[in-house]
Formats: C-alpha cells, sequence, structure tokens
C-alpha cells in the first residue's frame, strides 16, 4: 500500500488499541484489505489505526510503507558508514522535520527519550552491538518519495557533517527530549516515548536558520 495513506491515532503512551487485534473501545480499527487494498473498517493486526474522527487528540497522515529502515538506509547511501548513534538522531531529525515541511510523520515507529538522547528501539534492535554501521540490508530507499527524499536531504545537508556527540547533546539540549523525560535524571534509563505533536510544535516554533 505505498500510494495510500490513512488517519492514525497518535497519543504517546495511550495508543489506539490494547493489543493485537483489539482496539480501545470508541474506535474503529482500520485494515487494507488484502483482495482489493482498500481501507475498511473492522478487526486489524498489530498495529491498528484508530478511525481519527472519533475524539482523537492528534492525528497525523501516515504512509505506513515506509519504515525507519528504508529511511537508515537511504542516509547511509547518502553519507556513508557512521556510528550508530549518528545515524539514530539523524533519523530523529528527518522524522521531526517531516512533521514540520511534510504535516507527516516519515516513518511509523515510535522515538523514545533515552539518556543519550532520542532513539528508535527497532532501529537500535537492529545495529545492537555495533559501533558504526554502513549498509541496512533490510531499508529499501527506493520505497520513499520524492518529497520524502528532498526533506532528508535538507536535513542531511544542515546535520550530516555534525559529529554523534554534538548532535546527542542538541537533542538533550531540545524540548521534546527534556519535556519528554520530565522529573527524570539526565543519565537514568528510561524508554518514554517522545508525543508527535510535541516534537512537530517544537521544531515548527524554531525561527528561520536555527
Amino acid at each position: 500500500m505505498t500510494d495510500k495513506k490513512i488517519d492514525f491515532l497518535c497519543c504517546g503512551d495511550e495508543p489506539a488499541y490494547a493489543k493485537p487485534d483489539e482496539c480501545m473501545p470508541g474506535y474503529d480499527c482500520l485494515r487494507e484489505d488484502p483482495g482489493t487494498s482498500e481501507i475498511v473498517t473492522g478487526d486489524a493486526p498489530d498495529p491498528c489505526w484508530a478511525d481519527s474522527k472519533k475524539n482523537s487528540k492528534e492525528t497525523y497522515l501516515y504512509d505506513h510503507a515506509v519504515t525507519v529502515f528504508d529511511v537508515a538506509a537511504y542516509i547511509l547511501q547518502k553519507l556513508g558508514p557512521m556510528s550508530v548513534m549518528k545515524l539514530q538522531k539523524l533519523a530523529y531529525y528527518c522524522q521531526a522535520w517531516s512533521l514540520v515541511w511534510d504535516e507527516s510523520p516519515l516513518f511509523g515507529e515510535n522515538i523514545e527519550a533515552w539518556a543519550n538522547g532520542p532513539v528508535i528501539r527497532e532501529l537500535f534492535n537492529f545495529h545492537r552491538g555495533q559501533f558504526e554501521i554502513s549498509s541496512i540490508a533490510i531499508g529499501n530507499p527506493d520505497i520513499l518519495k520524492d518529497y520524502q527524499k528532498e526533506t532528508i536531504d535538507a536535513v542531511l545537508e544542515y546535520y550530516g557533517n555534525k559529529a554523534a556527540q554534538w548532535l546527542i547533546d542538541l537533542t538533550r539540549m531540545e524540548e521534546p527530549w527534556r519535556i519528554t523525560r520530565k522529573g527524570m535524571p539526565c543519565n537514568e534509563r528510561g524508554n518514554r516515548v517522545v508525543a508527535l505533536d510535541i516534537i512537530a510544535d517544537y521544531y515548527s516554533s524554531l525561527p528561520p536558520g536555527d
């Protein structure tokens, strides 16, 4: 379903579903009909998306064919090998600026506020134990649309030549990470999800050139 977009509910630690195949009361789950590729209402696999017309706190259009692995593979294709921490932070900024410029998430995986800044757990699990990474075989850069590549290219133009530690320090100074970890010591482990609305609000409020 690479060309279709649907509304989904994004409430940070309040997902629209309680467990696979079960939506929260009051929400209609949406799924893709395998025969027609149409979006229909009914039982859905994990994750299921809530109908945004029903009391959703925040909704975004999301092309769920794109994953963080596709984005990370494109980043590595453009910049070459880098530390896994730098890749994490670049993926985070790609998501952040996609929310601002394209008004939609670039990928569907959650971003968590770890002690060393924002981290996408699925990507971390893939590169666990590595310091540097040069490719991601399970990622497909070709699935990205032109406007998504333009967004990533703009992010890489600004952040791509920065050191991993510089990016870590920057994300830890910015509000999305700080708000999400409110009340936690800086170096305490944590996995709170950084809400997309907090990310979008913060970066959209930055003056041009910042």
